[in-house]
Formats: structure tokens, C-alpha cells, sequence
């Protein structure tokens, strides 16, 4: 398989429901169920839904969820979902929602008239490593959790509170307004901060182009997905890249940058082998939230990375 294959196989946890994009239920079910349909289901991993949601979704997903026949063998949709933040005691009501849910969508009644999904992670805030705790708690094992964390701070702490367990960071690194987007030296903070204690990580908000780019609609550059992943890999087979080495790539705009080959991608004297990238993935580089599925795989094509499916499988 293509290193760029490996390196983007399912990092893309689509959030339709979410601004810029802001679709209603409908849309959003049926732009993931058409992207799980096609060729570059790939690069597809979970929706993302807010527990609040649950109704819309289970009436709207109806008519596209797979159903569940007498030999089994189909395969759910995979969601993520929203809850409470971890100081807010609606936490807990918000998990035993989810675990009511995957209960009824495991019932072989059930299922023949909704179809089935399966939440097997949560996206919640934190403020403070007593906060992680608490929460932490409270999630069964069979979910993984993930905490968004404020970066204009050390994040050390907070990353440090989850090593060992079965959860992950999340940092924020857009928005709609100029304001919302985190500064490349503390993103490049955070990554190493959770290569350090070796928590894995997930992005959000953003990172619909692949490479450093100006968005003139927010009025400020925006990350690419393409420069985080690669900063999250190379960083799991560097440890020693330092946080100014890892703001050099996260600000990269050339895509001539990076050497991608089938074998490998490398960027100035850093390398990493695509059974490396594998290993990377799976332990610390997760995914990355967009509200669009087109926009960044039509950069790919652009950029020559990515031409057809068969060429990146080849």
C-alpha cells in the first residue's frame, strides 16, 4: 500500500453537522452514507454526532443505516460522539444514553427497524487533570475518550493525566473567525507534549486543504491536515524533533516539501517507512475532524498525491 495511503486510511471523521458546512441531519447522513458508498471510503472514519442529536439521527439514518440479516455479518456505522463537558455533571446522564443506545442497536429486533451504529468514542472538553479523572470514571471501557484541552496554556499537565489510559487529547485548530485558530508554536507544543507522555492524539476544525494555507473568508492561514499528520508521525519516529523543528513543518506551504513515495514520505532529513506510518497511526496520530469529504481529496488529486485509488493501492 502507498505510504500516503497509509498515512490518511481513515484519519477523516466527518462533521457535517458542524460550521462552516452546518447541514441539517438529513444532509449529513446522507453525505456520509454516499462517501461510505464510494472509492474513497478510505480515508472515511466516523460521523460525529452530538448526544443531543440522538433522535434526528436515529429517525433520519433510518433509511440509510445496514441492516442486520439472519447470517449477520454487516458492519455498523461507527460514530463519535459530543457530550458534556467533563465538569458538567450531565456527563454522566450523557454516557448512559450512549450505552442505551448501543444496547438497542445490538438487538437483533431493534436493529431489523433502525438499522445499527455503534458509538465506540466519545469528544468531551477539559479544563483541569482532576477534571479528566472524574470523567474517566465514568466511561466504560469499551469507549475511548477523547478530551479537547485550551492550548494557550501548557497542556503538559493535562496530556501527562492520561498517559496509560485508554483515552486521548484533542486540540482545536480552527474555527470560523481568526480568533479561533491556535498559533503553529502551540500546536507544535502540543503534539510534542503528547508524544512525551505518549497519548494519542485527534485534530478539529480547519483542516479541509492539506497543506498551510491563507483563507481569505477567515481572514488568517489555516493548518493542513497533511502537515499535522506528517508532524504526528515523524514525531512518533523522532522523538527527539524538537517543537521549532515540528513549527517548521506545521507552517510548510510546498508541497515539493515533502518526498512521497510508496515506500515512504520524508521531509528535510526526517523520514518515516509506510510500516512505520502504520504503527504511527494506530498508537498516536488518530484522525482529524472536517465538515467536508470533497474538499480534501479533490487537494490531493490536485497535488498529484493522490490521482486515482488504484494508483495510491498500486
Amino acid at each position: 500500500m502507498h505510504a500516503i495511503r497509509v498515512l490518511l486510511d481513515s484519519t477523516l471523521d466527518y462533521a457535517g453537522l458542524f460550521p462552516p458546512a452546518s447541514l441539517d441531519m438529513r444532509s449529513a447522513i446522507r453525505t456520509y452514507s454516499a462517501a461510505l458508498s464510494s472509492k474513497d471510503r478510505w480515508m472515511l472514519s466516523r460521523l460525529i454526532v452530538p448526544v443531543s442529536r440522538f433522535p434526528e439521527f436515529v429517525l433520519e439514518a433510518d433509511a440509510y443505516l445496514p441492516r442486520v440479516g439472519e447470517t449477520g455479518g454487516v458492519e455498523p456505522w461507527v460514530l463519535s460522539v459530543l457530550i458534556a463537558s467533563a465538569s458538567d455533571r450531565q456527563i454522566v446522564a450523557d454516557l448512559e444514553r450512549i450505552e442505551h443506545f448501543n444496547s438497542r442497536m445490538e438487538d437483533r429486533e431493534f436493529s431489523q427497524v433502525y438499522g445499527r451504529a455503534l458509538i465506540d468514542t466519545v469528544e468531551t472538553k477539559a479544563t483541569t487533570p482532576t477534571e479528566i479523572d472524574r470523567a474517566l470514571e465514568y466511561v466504560p471501557d469499551e469507549i475511548f475518550a477523547y478530551f479537547e484541552m485550551p492550548v494557550e496554556s501548557d497542556p503538559r499537565g493535562m496530556i501527562a493525566a492520561m498517559a496509560s489510559l485508554d483515552a486521548g487529547a484533542k486540540i482545536r485548530t480552527g474555527g470560523i473567525t481568526a480568533a479561533a485558530h491556535p498559533e503553529p508554536s502551540q500546536v507544535a507544543r502540543f503534539l510534542k507534549a503528547c508524544r512525551m507522555a505518549e497519548v494519542p492524539f485527534k485534530a478539529t476544525a480547519g483542516l479541509h486543504h492539506p497543506l498551510r494555507h491563507l483563507a481569505k473568508d477567515v481572514g488568517c492561514k489555516q493548518f493542513g491536515f497533511l502537515n499535522v499528520f506528517l508532524a504526528g508521525v515523524l514525531l512518533w519516529e523522532h522523538e527527539d524533533m524538537s517543537e521549532t523543528e515540528l513549527e517548521s513543518l506545521l507552517v510548510e506551504e510546498r508541497a515539493e516539501a515533502f518526498d512521497v513515495s510508496p515506500t515512504g514520505i520524508a521531509w528535510k532529513d526526517r523520514g518515516i517507512r509506510h510500516d512505520r506510518i502504520a504503527v504511527a497511526r494506530e498508537r498516536f496520530a488518530h484522525s482529524f475532524g472536517s465538515c467536508s469529504f470533497d474538499e480534501p481529496l479533490a487537494d490531493l488529486r490536485t497535488m498529484k498525491l493522490l490521482t486515482t485509488v488504484d494508483e495510491v493501492s498500486a
